[in-house]
């Protein structure tokens, strides 16, 4: 049968002799690289020949331990964290977004004291706000009467302004600014105004200890905010980030009172995260209204596509091209679908597999801020009279704030590997290297030895196999059949 001529095949050609066999072991074993293995092959005592097992077997048991340790470390991620600090002839100089404290003009909401809340409900989508139940049947009539009322329009007219009333003075690198370098953006403060937006071309500076000079006049006889709601101070409040992302307030923000002049010295710090699995950054993660990626604004597009599915229209606060929600869509759906969104965790933040991971690169401006009271009596009687106000007007409505680097340097925390791929290889190589001087080529040898004793066994097995039944060849049996058919025709 078949199984029979492949039998006689392996005999003849395929399956050596025993003694070629041996000869085969014997060859291996002097003249591999594989340190150790010719002693116990050649050697004649059997102590000795014991010894040297014992040895190779040895070493051949540390390196497999080390080997998996270098594995198992291998694949835990490790990572290290490098800083340095670079010194430069110039630096980018970062966005500055100024906000009142008091974000409503007085006279545009003396009768109208709702639209605090109203505009609360509006942040609510930026900053978490819990809204009493004393004010729905208060909110409620509001709405049902001024349905096409727009907070946004009412915001931007009745907010905070900047101009030459509120920005007294403006100076950048010993230049003079205007109140039109300032760009308007929302935020949970209301009207909010942004310098070196990312419209503008980056602006540098090459000498550290001057930067951003500004005189604000918060005028608090004008501009107003509800004590209820938890808004008592009076005062300037701004917030450094980079120019291409938005600003972000709520944690974030520095604060300078009335009567006060605010020195911040700010440093540049850039973070380079690894990504996943060794961090927890995606680097192939892009935003749809955002130039680079940030977590923020990340939060923002995802708090944004919610919103659109659930409510059919889009929050002015929020970045997007969609229809604008009205006063009711926000109180009856906007509002619970951020809170929805805060309970089921449908945009969350920080981890690989969350919504918006970290980023890969991250520019922030750690700052260190003090104060001193604004101008001595002099000073005072100055701005006095060059204001036309009185004494207690100036101490009690200007604020002056200096931002500047503290110098021309920035920071770098860089995530690394712990462990590559090219070190891994190395640490294995070197411990194969020491304890059994083995290489590549011992490795190579050492496969192709396994696979022929493997292609020799598999051939001892096919030769032990019982043959194969032997079936008449159909040929053959067809004349019988046919004499059988006739036998049984005649009878």
């Amino acid at each position: 049968g078949i199984l029979e001529k492949i039998r006689l095949c392996l005999i003849k050609k395929l399956l050596p002799h025993l003694e070629d066999r041996r000869r085969y072991h014997e060859e291996f074993a002097s003249s591999t690289s594989f340190h150790g293995v010719h002693n116990i092959v050649h050697t004649q005592s059997k102590a000795r020949r014991v010894l040297w097992l014992l040895i190779v077997a040895g070493c051949l048991a540390i390196v497999v331990w080390q080997i998996c340790s270098r594995f198992i470390y291998y694949f835990s991620w490790p990572t290290t964290t490098t800083v340095v600090v670079q010194y430069v002839e110039n630096i980018k100089f970062p966005a500055v977004t100024f906000c009142n404290l008091n974000r409503f003009q007085a006279h545009a909401v003396s009768n109208l004291k709702v639209i605090f809340l109203i505009w609360n409900i509006v942040s609510a989508i930026l900053k978490k706000f819990a809204m009493e139940d004393k004010y729905s049947r208060e909110l409620n009539d509001f709405l049902l009467g001024n349905q096409n009322f727009s907070i946004k329009e009412f915001t931007r007219k009745n907010g905070f302004y900047l101009n030459s009333s509120t920005l007294l003075e403006c100076d950048f690198f010993g230049k003079p600014c205007y109140p039109q370098d300032f760009e308007h953006v929302f935020t949970e403060y209301g009207n909010c105004f942004t310098f070196n937006h990312n419209d503008l071309s980056a602006r540098r500076v090459s000498l550290s200890g001057r930067g951003l000079h500004l005189l604000f006049d918060v005028q608090q006889d004008k501009f107003t905010d509800e004590p209820t709601l938890g808004y008592t101070d009076a005062g300037i409040t701004f917030v450094i980030h980079s120019p291409q992302e938005l600003p972000r307030f709520d944690g974030l923000g520095l604060l300078t009172p009335v009567g006060m002049h605010a020195q911040v010295a700010i440093r540049q710090l850039k973070s380079i995260l690894q990504e996943y699995p060794w961090g927890e950054c995606k680097p192939d993660i892009k935003l749809q209204y955002h130039k680079i990626y940030s977590t923020n604004g990340c939060l923002l597009e995802c708090k944004a596509r919610y919103i659109q599915d659930w409510c059919g229209c889009l929050p002015f606060i929020l970045p997007g091209n969609g229809t604008e929600c009205d006063l009711l869509k926000f109180y009856k759906c906007v509002y619970p679908a951020v809170y929805d969104i805060e309970i089921k965790g449908l945009c969350t933040v920080g981890t690989h597999n969350s919504t918006c991971p970290a980023p890969c690169e991250e520019t922030d401006y750690p700052t260190t801020v003090t104060y001193s009271n604004f101008g001595g009596e002099k000073a005072i009687k100055y701005f006095s009279a060059k204001l036309k106000k009185s004494q207690e007007y100036i101490r009690q409505n200007l604020v002056r704030i200096e931002i500047k680097y503290h110098d021309l340097s920035y920071k770098i925390t860089q995530q690394q590997k712990a462990l590559t791929i090219s070190e891994l290889l190395s640490e294995v190589g070197g411990q194969l290297g020491l304890f059994c001087g083995a290489s590549m080529i011992t490795i190579v040898e050492l496969l192709e030895y396994i696979f022929t004793n493997f292609c020799w066994m598999c051939i001892f097995l096919l030769l032990k196999a019982p043959e194969m039944p032997q079936w008449n060849n159909p040929s053959q049996n067809q004349p019988a059949h046919k004499e059988k058919k006739r036998g049984i025709q005649e009878c």
